[in-house]
């Protein structure tokens, strides 16, 4: 039960964070305004959630190498790599199943079909190192706090559910869309064989 409240409430954290960290970087970095940095309709993004989790588990976990220093090079290196991943599933999965691209890296060099490439690794990298030295230690303790009172537990819950809510209706909501797409397809393809029937009765009068 520990552990469960623990994840959970890591990936709130991270789901939240994520979000107004996107929303920012979004209006004064990259589209230069206001939108909506995610899929889902409310202010969490749950790539940030997973990523935090992962981040949490590789930083904790004891790795059997000595001395320390190379130990935190390593996770910090293994941080980088699971991020990476984290970001190429969850990329495979709106292109493959959604048709939608929510990110895209075409311009980078060394790019991956556009979800992942080599300039954001490294990013992942010294997010990772930022967070190893700077974030989780506190979280350690910010954690620990919660998990021994489970009253703070019940607002997790309620954010889990809302995320799941919000899921469920963006998904139903996206499969929408894209059979509405695939049917103006359909449709646009048979007014062209009208088109070229009417075309081939005419040459034949």
């Amino acid at each position: 039960m520990k552990y469960l409240v623990i994840i959970a409430t890591l990936f709130v954290i991270g789901s939240v964070s994520g979000y107004v960290i996107e929303l920012f970087f979004r209006r004064f970095v990259s589209q230069k305004k206001w939108m909506n940095p995610g899929f889902l309709t409310g202010p969490y993004l749950p790539i940030y959630g997973f990523g935090v989790v992962v981040l949490y588990a590789i930083s904790n976990i004891p790795l059997p190498i000595y001395p320390e220093w190379v130990a935190i090079i390593v996770k910090i290196l293994i941080i980088g790599l699971g991020m990476t991943l984290i970001e190429f599933i969850a990329g495979l999965i709106f292109i493959k199943g959604l048709k939608m691209k929510l990110w895209d890296y075409s311009n980078q060099k060394g790019n991956i079909m556009g979800i992942i490439c080599p300039l954001y690794s490294l990013i992942w990298i010294l997010v990772g190192s930022l967070y190893f030295f700077f974030v989780n230690p506190y979280l350690v303790i910010a954690i620990n706090w919660i998990s021994e009172n489970l009253i703070y537990t019940f607002f997790i819950g309620i954010v889990i559910g809302m995320v799941i809510v919000d899921f469920a209706y963006s998904l139903h909501l996206g499969l929408k869309i894209k059979q509405f797409q695939e049917y103006q397809s359909l449709r646009f393809e048979e007014i062209r064989v009208m088109i070229r029937k009417k075309i081939y009765e005419i040459k034949s009068k």
